[in-house]
């Protein structure tokens, strides 16, 4: 019975809040209904409204276009009427210069095209000389003007569609008619100008037919049956748009199925009118923008007020299932720790063995492979040394034989300093440093590599200072060193027809010794101090020389880097602190 107190008192406070939250929720959409009913209403109206006056402003600039190019054009017959060349060459039958002369007019008029007609009604002179020769006895513009004193106004249709305007006016000489200058007027370009805007245009007649318009279809028409006239698709497509259009007032027409506002106009020019048809696409784009933001608004008040209500019931009932889902996801989150504890330390004791097993392995791989490497160099000048002892000794020079002997006595000592050094890398720190000049280091370094340099014919260039460059520390590592690095650029130049290496001693703040190559250069900078990784064909070498080389100078103090140059090939940079007086009394 205690328990069950609150859970009734948190259903009757949930029912409660319920019935609000509907409450609350059929008045805002009560509200929204009617807001957006007035605001469509009202924007319908305004829109609509500006709608139109810009269309009818639209219609006066068009009206005032047309009337503008026929009043232009007007005055052209009457000009041409009165020019002596005209009339001298109708009188003396020679036409040679006539057209040339009707052009030059064409482009300062602007008109469609010129004729010039004589007595019989044949052109004699035209804009267009495919023209000549054309028979226009029965024409109404020829007609007319030889009947009349004024300039006759003519609308004709064409055959292949379409209305041509022409101006015509008698040619007098001496009192007599001698032929008629014709004006065909350009209004065609109005279509062209108006088939680039929404809106349909059309000028229609004094009797009500439809003699310009954007729609080809409708020319020869008059404006009902123009409107009339849709395919069963758009009959189709006006009904569902008639069903769509909430927001629009009742259309004036229907075009292409979409409704339509008309609007028309007078034009002073023989009973002439000109009407447009204007879509409601702006009006209804624009009154629905507005509307959506207003349904958008209401639905996130709706939303607010959905989620203000309801929270405090989400709350509570959260709040009592948080409690007991905490306590069991505690429970549970307790025994997996347990298990994965348990389990990482199985791993963990199975790690350290293996651990243990394979640093055993790496290091006894990592022996043999330095102790194969760094011996290889001393057993293969040893190897060339004794050949050419040898030779000496067959040709009875003993002398310099014996200086090949000192030579591999001097290569022995060095292979017995490698061992020492691999033994030593077990107990680190028991060998001193001593003072070391590194001209006469790579001066020992190319001796040691004089064989292998003699037999590839490598242009060996050497730039050192005039003063010794001193470091402190171990000669024969140093050596070593030297000896890889020489040995790499020989590897680089082997594909290379000119190979040549370039050795540069300096010193500043540290002793800095660069190796250059023309070779191919460096594809791997990242990888290329790592152990084992080797750009040689197998058997050439392992990948250790670098690795062990990198070892040294930084147990010396130092660093080694490697770049490709600007020019092609490598460079590689070693860097010693310099040795001063300063630094000799402290060591």
């Amino acid at each position: 019975m205690v328990r069950s107190l609150p859970d009734t008192k948190t259903s009757r406070r949930s029912g409660s809040l319920s019935w609000r939250v509907r409450v609350a929720l059929a008045v805002l959409a009560v509200i929204a209904g009617i807001t957006v009913y007035v605001t469509n209403h009202l924007l319908t109206d305004r829109f609509t409204e500006t709608t139109r006056n810009r269309a009818e402003l639209r219609l006066a600039l068009y009206s005032g276009n047309l009337v503008s190019e026929l009043r232009r054009n007007a005055i052209v017959p009457q000009l041409l009427a009165r020019d002596p060349a005209l009339i001298g060459a109708l009188n003396s039958a020679d036409f040679a210069q006539s057209s040339q002369r009707l052009i030059s007019y064409v482009d300062e008029i602007g008109a469609a095209s010129l004729m010039l007609l004589d007595r019989e009604g044949r052109t004699v002179a035209a804009t267009d000389r495919n023209r000549l020769g054309e028979q226009h006895r029965g024409a109404p513009y020829f007609v007319d003007a030889l009947r009349s004193n004024t300039t006759v106004f003519t609308t004709l249709a064409r055959e292949a569609g379409g209305y041509s305007f022409t101006y015509s006016r008698r040619v007098d000489s001496q009192g007599s008619a001698i032929g008629v200058i014709v004006v065909e007027v350009d209004l065609a370009k109005f279509e062209r100008a108006w088939a680039g805007i929404s809106d349909a245009v059309l000028v229609t007649n004094s009797e009500g037919a439809i003699i310009l318009a954007t729609e080809p279809r409708w020319r020869g028409l008059t404006i009902p049956e123009a409107v009339a006239r849709q395919s069963p698709d758009s009959a189709i497509e006006r009904a569902i748009q008639a069903t769509a259009d909430w927001t629009a007032l009742p259309a004036d027409a229907y075009l292409r199925g979409e409704a339509v506002m008309r609007i028309d106009g007078r034009i002073p020019f023989r009973g002439w009118s000109m009407a447009t048809f204007t879509t409601y696409a702006s009006v209804r784009e624009r009154v629905n923008g507005v509307l959506a933001l207003e349904i958008m608004g209401f639905a996130i008040l709706a939303a607010l007020a959905f989620y203000v209500l309801s929270r405090r019931t989400a709350f509570r009932m959260a709040l009592f299932q948080r409690e007991s889902a905490e306590l069991r996801a505690l429970n549970a989150r307790l025994q997996r720790e347990i298990a994965e504890r348990e389990k990482v330390q199985k791993n963990l004791a199975v790690a350290e063995q293996t651990l243990a097993q394979s640093s055993k392995l790496a290091a006894l791989g990592e022996m043999s492979a330095a102790v194969s490497h760094e011996l290889n160099q001393p057993l293969a000048a040893m190897k060339t040394y004794l050949a050419g002892a040898r030779l000496l000794l067959r040709r009875n020079r003993p002398d310099e034989a014996l200086s090949a002997f000192h030579r591999i006595d001097d290569l022995i000592e060095r292979m017995g300093g490698i061992t020492r050094q691999l033994k030593s890398y077990a107990r680190k720190g028991q060998e001193a440093f001593s003072p070391v000049d590194m001209g006469e280091a790579l001066a020992s370094s190319l001796s040691m590599m004089e064989p292998q340099l003699r037999a590839r014919r490598v242009k060996i260039t050497r730039i050192l200072p005039d003063h010794p460059v001193m470091v402190m520390g171990d000669r024969m590592r140093i050596e070593q060193v030297l000896v890889n690095l020489l040995r790499n650029a020989l590897d680089a130049t082997k594909a290379v027809d000119d190979p040549q290496v370039e050795i540069i001693l300096a010193s500043g703040e540290t002793a800095t010794l660069q190796v250059r190559d023309n070779g191919a250069g460096i594809e791997d900078l990242d990888a290329l101090f790592e152990p084992f990784y080797t750009t040689k064909q197998p058997g050439d070498g392992v990948g250790l020389g670098l690795a062990i080389s990198s070892g040294i100078v930084n147990e010396l103090g130092g660093r080694l880097t490697a770049r490709n140059a600007e020019g092609g090939g490598a460079v590689f940079e070693m860097q010693l602190p310099i040795l001063t007086e300063g630094t000799q009394a402290a060591e």
